[in-house]
């Protein structure tokens, strides 16, 4: 996965040479260049604040190399919101190249939780302490790609420009990076109506919600005769819900199912009573939990039965998708093939009695 692009470069091309010797080994995982250790957190001994510092600035650096992995390892397309705005300030989405034309294949879309999370990563702490197989995206970009899925990646969480960031990280970062990706911050809570101060919004991507809304309404809601699932982690599902709510329609006649990874959505807030969605996502959606049960076992809780849940066969919020990964697109394709099944019994057969009626009418 590595071998094509080193995450070293990026350091070389930074200040921190000295604090970050680490790349990722032909395992995927991260590793001290020297040492061969795992990442350390307590570099400088018990100076909290400088180790922080030192996370974060390693936390940018992956966030860039996830770019690039996705479009030279993945053969994404960057797809910018929106086309007429300034490069500076808008966000951004990653797009398998047919994915708008291709009427032939199936579309998964990929929406991660809230956080620091950008493109290609379901997990920053589990790229760094785990490996690429377990924390990134691409993993589960290279199986849909295998198995003629195109893809669409995500972006929720760059909601804005933040001018103080701009100096903070200047000099930090390989200086071939646009300028505007410099300037990326998260805001503390997607649900404050507040703007961050000294932060300016991306256009029609204030918020994830509005981002996946977007996304939506100007890319996957026209594409004819495409099956569209979703892979939905943490607050994803929060999002995926608000969607379901917003495009009611629309999003029950194109998407045929749902993998929620630990969701933090609450249907019955964002549902109400309305009957038809609670229908639709009882037959559309699956839910994949932290549980100490052995993988795909059944684990429903007292408060969350609107639809099936299973054990993703961990105890790892970070590491649920990675272990699940093989039961969801399992999932995808009896799913894809029972929808199939049921469009196809609607397709009335031709007969002599059908062909009298038409050729009279």
């Amino acid at each position: 996965m590595t071998q094509e692009l080193s995450f070293q470069k990026f350091i070389e091309q930074s200040d921190l040479l000295e604090e970050l010797q680490y790349d990722f080994n032909e395992k995927t995982e991260l590793r001290h260049i020297k040492t061969q250790r795992p990442f350390v957190f307590n570099y400088y001994k018990n100076v909290p604040e400088r180790n922080s510092k030192r996370y974060q600035a390693l936390g940018h650096l992956l966030e860039k190399y996830m770019y690039e992995l996705l479009e030279k390892v993945c053969k994404l397309q960057k797809i910018y919101i929106t086309p007429e705005a300034d490069k500076e300030s808008r966000s951004f989405f990653f797009m398998s190249e047919r994915a708008l034309t291709n009427h032939h294949s199936a579309l998964l879309v990929l929406l991660q939780d809230q956080g620091v999370l950008r493109a290609g990563q379901w997990s920053q702490q589990a790229i760094i302490y785990h490996g690429l197989e377990h924390g990134s995206q691409i993993p589960c970009i290279q199986m849909a790609l295998q198995a003629h899925y195109d893809v669409i990646v995500l972006n929720p969480n760059d909601n804005f420009v933040d001018l103080r960031m701009a100096k903070e990280w200047k000099g930090l970062l390989p200086q071939n990076i646009e300028s505007s990706s410099l300037k990326m911050v998260q805001t503390e809570s997607f649900l404050s109506l507040q703007q961050p101060l000294g932060c300016i919004p991306k256009r029609c991507s204030n918020t994830p919600e509005e981002h996946m809304t977007y996304i939506w309404d100007c890319f996957i809601s026209k594409i004819e005769d495409k099956n569209v699932a979703f892979i939905v982690h943490g607050y994803g599902g929060l999002v995926f819900m608000d969607l379901l709510v917003r495009r009611k329609r629309e999003v029950m006649d194109k998407v045929y199912a749902v993998a929620l990874i630990d969701s933090q959505h609450h249907a019955g807030h964002q549902l109400g009573s309305d009957a038809q969605l609670s229908a639709w996502i009882k037959h559309h959606c699956q839910e994949w939990v932290t549980s100490p049960k052995p993988l795909n076992r059944p684990a429903a809780t007292v408060l969350r039965k609107e639809f099936p849940m299973v054990s993703a066969g961990t105890e790892k919020h970070d590491l649920a998708i990675s272990s699940s990964l093989h039961s969801i697109f399992r999932y995808f394709k009896k799913a894809l093939k029972a929808k199939t099944t049921i469009n196809f019994s609607y397709v009335p057969m031709a007969t002599r009695s059908t062909t009298k009626i038409s050729e009279s009418a």
